[in-house]
């Protein structure tokens, strides 16, 4: 079936007219009866009847007319679709993110996103930085979220810093060493909670003991939680590194206790990854890094 010949009869059958039909579609009227005819020929069913000045629609022409206009309603509605995604406000936002701007950071952004393109989809998985990072670079996310001080520079990532969260060393509230001043040694030899092994607050924790010649501590408790550590701590066991938005409200309450560390001071970059070799991302997360990025950051 010839779907410009279909269109044109739709045309037709819509305004009841060859001269509307031609006007509207800006062809000749012999151009339309021609395509008519044509149509007919194919089918080899008669669609139209002299009416009057006019036409109407045999029955087999009325048959034909109610599924073909389906046909190019859903056309209509699949442009109109595909316009709303390369405008970003359908398809799929994918965002793979650590815990602290998963908790702290994202649910306002996304809130935000949300309520200027309601039709996309949003996805997003919490991890490790190692676990966000593979999941940007195995085309799992559209952008990583992540806290992360030490980068392997032949990853294909492009990374763009969005701010510093500072971290508190914590105890439970009984603690001797709460609302005190210590040195990192004598908190290192406290058992720790520690994450998981790709844990970037870990690597961190690791790191600070080796630049001040400190032996790390031993693990007293391993979570793949952030939120599992702290409500340990809470209930009495442990010490752990936290981010400061965290574990705050608990140092207030008195529930935990926070431990100063001497010459110590933590503060952590969050960055907001894509992966290099994308010419352009797509819509969906183009939008949302235009949303959450100053223009100096978004190309």
């Amino acid at each position: 079936m010839n779907l410009h010949a279909l269109r044109i009869f739709v045309e037709v059958a819509a305004r009841g007219s060859v001269t509307g039909a031609a006007d509207a579609l800006s062809i000749s009227q012999p151009a339309v009866t021609a395509h008519i005819r044509k149509l007919e020929r194919d089918l080899d069913i008669k669609l139209l009847t002299p009416q009057g000045r006019g036409i109407a629609l045999t029955p087999e022409g009325r048959f034909l007319y109610e599924k073909a206009r389906r046909i190019f309603d859903w056309e209509r509605e699949i442009e109109s679709q595909l316009e709303e995604i390369k405008q970003g406000k359908r398809g799929k936002l994918r965002v793979a993110s650590t815990f602290l701007p998963s908790h702290y950071l994202l649910p306002k952004w996304l809130a935000a996103y949300k309520q200027q393109h309601p039709q996309a989809d949003v996805e997003i998985r919490a991890g490790n930085s190692k676990q966000s990072l593979e999941r940007l670079l195995r085309c799992q996310a559209d952008l990583a979220v992540v806290t992360n001080e030490s980068w392997d520079e032949h990853l294909p990532i492009r990374r763009r810093h969005i701010t510093d969260v500072a971290f508190w060393f914590i105890v439970p509230a009984g603690h001797p060493f709460a609302g005190r001043t210590v040195s990192l040694a004598a908190l290192m030899r406290e058992p720790f909670l520690l994450r998981e092994k790709g844990s970037s607050t870990r690597e961190r924790l690791f790191s600070l003991c080796r630049e001040h010649g400190v032996a790390p501590p031993k693990a007293g408790l391993e979570y793949h939680g952030l939120f599992e550590s702290i409500q340990s701590v809470r209930a009495g066991y442990g010490s752990m590194l936290a981010p400061e938005p965290s574990v705050r409200e608990l140092v207030e309450r008195g529930e935990v206790g926070r431990v100063l560390v001497d010459g110590v001071t933590i503060k952590r970059p969050i960055y907001i990854c894509t992966r290099e070799e994308d010419d352009a991302l797509r819509p969906a997360a183009a939008r949302f890094l235009e949303m959450i990025l100053p223009p100096c950051m978004q190309t």
